[in-house]
């Protein structure tokens, strides 16, 4: 097997992550501050999201940024390919491995290996990459030899839910906390409508086109959900820089699914939000009571498990991560700080404070009155 050799490359740029929606802000500045440290990070997102270009841009703005990085995803690939690609192998050690390979964590040594959809990975190969984790040494698949150590940082990514794998057997809970040492979250692009124009102008001027667009179209676009978020806007300005030429984009040169949201109403998604959203703004405002009002609604199931894992990441945004931070937000008694941790764990509704602590200072809890919280008030 040859020996390691690591490639020196001039520091790039981080990749263009375009939009300046508060969501998407959020979660740049807390990759930025995890990219000066060495913890690993576990990126997710739906399909489409750029959960790669926030990897890479990780990267960039590390100091490891003048050595590879390099990606796989762990999606499609057998499970002995993935060990191969993974680990490498050496000449014989199965049929078709007519040279020795090095896998992606010996190519990554210094720098930094981004693992695509993590989640589909088996067991057997979980177990693989913990020890890698734990030890810091591979072994090629059929290596005799003595194990080769390396030192990469990784980032990992999925569109799956891990704590559901979990649960069901199919993931391994030690590696989950192997990898999530810090979590960021990509929001959907429907949730930050107001990036839509500015990543069409990005996309238009990327491609050197001369597409123009109606303003209904790009009303259009920001009312319709994009399921497959950037990656299917991103195809639809294709198609449209394709077909249209020497007028205006209009309404009608759109795809079909696009016309048809404009004539349904919100999403169950949406709907869901919009619940959490009003939730959030009556607690702050002291309209609602957590106790005397969100309490009694989801014993009545009248709120989801949902709504309130909703209604608690938008309280942790503002507490930057802390739950006891989250108290004069929601104007929560803090002699109901384990009353509100053992309600949300009784009922699977407890959020991954790390997600939020790397994204910025807490509000001051002095800017909520203590004026409507007579208890507090008179401690």
């Amino acid at each position: 097997m040859s020996t390691t050799r690591v490639t020196t490359i001039a520091q790039p740029s981080p990749p263009a992550i375009i939009g300046s929606s508060p969501a998407l802000q959020g979660v740049l500045a807390a990759a930025s501050q995890l990219a000066t440290s060495f913890v690993r990070v576990l990126i997710t997102g739906e399909t489409g999201v750029g959960k790669d270009l926030l990897a890479r841009s990780i990267h960039c703005q590390s100091t490891r940024a003048h050595r590879r990085f390099v990606a796989l995803n762990c999606a499609g690939l057998s499970e002995t390919l993935l060990e191969s690609e993974l680990f490498g192998h050496v000449k014989g050690s199965f049929t078709g491995a007519y040279r020795d390979r090095v896998g992606c964590l010996e190519q990554a040594h210094h720098g930094t290996l981004f693992l695509d959809e993590i989640g589909e990975m088996s067991l057997r190969m979980q177990a693989l990459l913990l020890r890698t984790l734990e030890t810091g040494e591979i072994r090629p698949v059929g290596s005799d030899t003595a194990p080769i150590h390396v030192d990469v940082r990784v980032i990992s990514a999925t569109n799956r839910n891990l704590y559901e794998m979990i649960e069901q057997g199919k993931f391994r809970e030690d590696l989950y906390y192997r990898i999530n040492v810090a979590h960021l979250e990509v929001p959907p692009l429907r949730e930050r409508a107001e990036d839509i124009k500015e990543i069409v102008n990005h996309l238009i001027a990327a491609d050197g086109s001369a597409l123009v667009l109606d303003d209904s179209v790009m009303r259009l676009f920001e009312k319709y959900r994009w399921p497959g978020n950037i990656r299917e806007l991103q195809n639809v300005i294709g198609s449209l820089a394709g077909s249209v030429r020497g007028r205006p984009v209009m309404p009608e040169d759109l795809p079909r699914p696009i016309l048809g949201h404009a004539s349904r109403g919100p999403s169950f998604r949406e709907r869901r939000r919009t619940v959490a959203d009003e939730l959030y703004e009556g607690l702050t405002s002291g309209r609602l009571r957590f106790w005397e009002d969100v309490y009694p609604a989801f014993n009545r199931r009248d709120l989801t498990r949902a709504d309130l894992r909703l209604l608690i990441k938008r309280g942790l945004a503002t507490s930057a991560g802390s739950y006891r931070r989250l108290l004069p937000v929601f104007r929560i008694d803090p002699q109901d700080y384990k009353r509100l941790l053992n309600f949300l764990a009784a009922h699977e509704c407890v959020v991954d404070h790390r997600t939020f602590r790397a994204a910025g200072r807490p509000i001051d809890p002095a800017a909520f009155s203590s004026s409507v919280h007579p208890k507090a008030a008179a401690r």
